[in-house]
């Protein structure tokens, strides 16, 4: 089964047809094709190619690559562990196959175009854990129980003064924010920026990842641009190339971003919001009417119920989880509540209440260290998570949604109430290892995963 991927609101300015690539490089237009799949970390790898030989030969057979490129850390040095790619097998190649449903323009480099790919064996047959194939494998399987899910990412970053060369030079410390007080939704601030931030918005709208808004943050020279939601796997695939070209253009005017959980202690922390829903034939499945269905219940259960043992996916390193701090506007609790910025699964409101098929829950945990977010399989975890729930009808778990702030006391308390809430700041504490046995110890997991076609 292959199931439909209906993209999203917004238009599809810059998507190419094969036909389109073709006329482009006739004229100039485009000379080079940037074929590329998202590696362990969310880092896009692959080749510039000379669009003739793009059109002539990577179209059909698509392009290699050593396959020790999923299996590599931050530096670049391959971790061991990997049945896929390892030194006893010596590292051999994979295919790269172009989803040419993915072909775009890429506006802010010089006569650029972009495929996205998917990791395939030499069979043809897709390596099954590569990050695209794991939230592809989690997708067919909703289309299955007759479900489309939806979801957008929200990501806040900083813009600093220094070049990424001058910031390493300074190893990373003490850079120089290009606004230096808070500019949380200032106008007159952001305007500042606007340099910056309108090429970001220009651009992205002109690559086919069709943007709301752009807007300050909570802190000196922090921002944030919000892309308008599709199909799961088009909304990974946008938030890749979003996250991407936000450090290409930065790096192009000489400045630098940083996606970085906790840049720096006393820094407000940039956190991933993934906002999701459920689609049938019906439309939202998340609302009758304007009342919420057992499927929004149970898909909020399951989000609760699988929250820690998937945490090594979605905050995966120390940095992560300095960001959950209480009153720094990050959650630190895993309850649920409506229209609650201190809740872990918080549930909007505004205007949604009104207009049911923008009824969605929002995810505020997630956040990476330094490296960009696998938005394939963070996507994916959340989708697993909710979609136990709504197979088991798991209830989320207290009941009604919490009121009042989820800012958790120390004893693990909720404030206004006497339950004990898990806290996400505990799970840091577990260490690595303990991580590693909880995800490994799940049956939830293991048959969701190992099942993976």
């Amino acid at each position: 089964m292959t199931a439909e991927r209906p993209g999203g609101p917004g238009g599809t300015a810059g998507m190419l047809s094969l036909d389109d690539l073709k006329d482009e490089a006739e004229s100039g237009a485009i000379d080079t094709v940037v074929a590329a799949f998202t590696d362990m970390q969310g880092r896009l790898f692959g080749k510039r190619i000379q669009v003739n030989y793009f059109l002539d030969e990577v179209t059909e057979h698509g392009i290699e690559g050593c396959d020790y490129l999923l299996a590599l850390d931050m530096e670049m040095e391959p971790v061991p562990g990997y049945e896929m790619a390892n030194w006893e097998k010596g590292y051999g190649d994979f295919g790269i196959a172009p989803d040419m449903a993915t072909l775009r323009r890429i506006p802010w480099l010089d006569r650029t175009a972009m495929v996205l790919c998917d990791v395939v064996n030499h069979d043809g047959s897709p390596v099954v854990a590569s990050p695209r194939q794991v939230l592809i494998a989690q997708y067919e399987r909703a289309a299955e129980m007759g479900y489309t899910p939806f979801f957008a990412s929200e990501l806040e970053f900083y813009l600093y003064k220094e070049s990424y060369a001058e910031a390493h030079e300074k190893d990373y410390r003490d850079l120089t924010p290009t606004i230096p007080y808070i500019l949380d939704y200032h106008v007159l601030a952001t305007t500042m920026d606007e340099a910056y931030l309108g090429p970001i918005r220009r651009g992205m709208q002109a690559a086919g990842i069709p943007v709301e808004f752009s807007k300050g943050e909570a802190w000196y020279g922090q921002h944030e641009v919000n892309t308008r939601y599709a199909d799961a796997v088009t909304s990974a695939d946008r938030h890749t190339i979003y996250k991407n070209g936000v450090k290409e253009i930065a790096f192009l005017n000489g400045i630098s971003a940083s996606f970085m959980a906790k840049p720096s202690e006393k820094d407000i922390g940039s956190s991933c919001h993934i906002h999701s829903s459920l689609f049938g034939e019906d439309g939202n499945s998340f609302v009758d009417g304007h009342d919420e269905t057992d499927t929004f219940r149970h898909y909020l259960g399951g989000l609760r119920a699988h929250i820690r043992e998937l945490s090594l996916f979605i905050a995966p390193s120390v940095n992560s989880y300095k960001r959950y701090a209480a009153e720094s506007w990050a959650p630190t609790s895993v309850a649920w509540a409506r229209d609650n910025r201190t809740a872990g699964v918080p549930h909007p409101r505004r205007r949604r209440e009104s207009v049911p098929r923008l009824r969605r829950v929002a995810g505020r945990r997630a956040r990476r260290h330094r490296k960009p977010a696998r938005p394939g399989a963070r996507a994916h975890r959340q989708r697993l998570r909710g979609r136990r729930g709504g197979t088991v009808s798991i209830e989320p778990e207290g009941g009604p949604p919490a009121l009042g702030g989820q800012r958790v006391r120390q004893a693990g308390l909720r404030r206004g109430g006497a339950q004990a809430l898990p806290e996400l700041r505990t799970v840091r504490a577990e260490g690595l290892r303990a991580r590693r046995h909880r995800l490994r110890a799940s049956a939830h997991v293991r048959a969701r995963l190992s099942s993976t076609p």
